[in-house]
């Protein structure tokens, strides 16, 4: 594989993890960074030895970069990465693909027209402990899949300023799970609300999604004083335990046994994957149809709360 010129609008603390793995990876070579805090800017510059740009359009005029991932606040992911796709680069825009599903939408539509590739940054299905569930699943080790409760909660984060916890958390279980499960989403159904004065947004929540066979429900806060990350899948044979942080994982039931994980960063290996997609010109593991998916589900669980009732997915489309 050819290295692949690459460049990251938006180095806060995401997009600063995207430049140090694109930096240290064989597959890509980091050409350009932007950010409109020239401190920030030159700290990341320096640091990865890359071209900075204070505009981003300017980086996206940079004949030599072939992909950009977007690591902006998600109420300029649209504006960003439809200016990206303008300029013939592919895009690895981080979760949540967009702030709306109509600017999802429009996002995926002028990938496709413009013959682009658009990924989004669902990084916890590259968690070995995830992609190792799947793969016992596949594998009937815990039966069909009845249900899974996940567990993502932890104090409230300063950085986030422009969305809720369930943009910042939930979407990721309710990845994972619609991962896991492999089945359409028929209804969601959600409580959330706000105790803390430091956020305009919901503090924690609780989901409830119904698939076309399972069940999940989902858990998540700004309010608990430890953090937390694990989900547990539940079969008819069995019981599989994943714990994000540990990247451990354990099964219990009639095919109980011990799992060792060889533990891996999920943003190195989701860049990795990116760029083997961009370099064979297929689609990436996780599209902007996922991402878009992903979204339905938090909108459609917004939704339901503040009607009191549960949300079809049909009502959204």
């Amino acid at each position: 594989m050819k290295k692949i010129n690459v460049g990251v609008i938006g180095v806060g603390a995401m997009g600063y993890n995207h430049a140090r793995v694109y930096y240290r990876l064989e597959e890509a070579n980091l050409v350009a960074v932007s950010d409109v805090s020239e401190r920030t800017l030159n700290k990341v510059c320096e640091k990865y030895d890359a071209k900075g740009y204070s505009d981003y359009e300017d980086l996206l005029k940079d004949p030599e970069i072939e992909v950009v991932s977007v690591c902006v606040p998600t109420t300029h992911h649209h504006d960003v990465v439809m200016k990206a796709i303008e300029y013939g680069k592919h895009v690895l825009v981080e979760k949540p693909i967009a702030f709306s599903l109509e600017e999802a939408e429009e996002m995926i539509a002028a990938a496709k027209e413009k013959g682009v590739i658009l990924g989004t940054g669902h990084v916890e299905r590259f968690n070995p402990a995830v992609q190792k569930a799947k793969e016992l699943i596949e594998n009937d080790v815990i039966g069909d899949v009845v249900s899974a409760s996940a567990k993502r909660v932890g104090p409230f984060p300063p950085r986030i300023k422009d969305v809720g916890v369930c943009i910042d958390l939930a979407i990721h279980d309710l990845d994972v799970m619609y991962y896991l499960f492999n089945e359409d989403v028929e209804q969601v159904y959600g409580t959330m609300s706000s105790i803390l004065d430091k956020t305009d947004f919901e503090d924690h929540a609780e989901i409830m999604v119904s698939f076309t066979n399972a069940t999940g429900i989902l858990e998540v806060n700004w309010l608990t004083p430890y953090k937390r990350r694990e989900i547990e899948i539940t079969g008819t044979d069995g019981i599989i335990s994943v714990d994000y942080i540990e990247q451990s994982i354990e099964v219990f039931g009639k095919f109980a046994q011990d799992i060792n994980i060889k533990h891996e960063e999920p943003l190195k290996e989701e860049l990795k994957s990116f760029l083997k997609a961009v370099d064979e010109g297929k689609d990436p593991v996780i599209t902007g149809e996922d991402g878009l998916n992903a979204l339905k589900m938090v909108i459609a669980a917004s939704k339901s709360s503040r009607a009191h009732k549960p949300i079809s997915f049909d009502e959204l489309d």
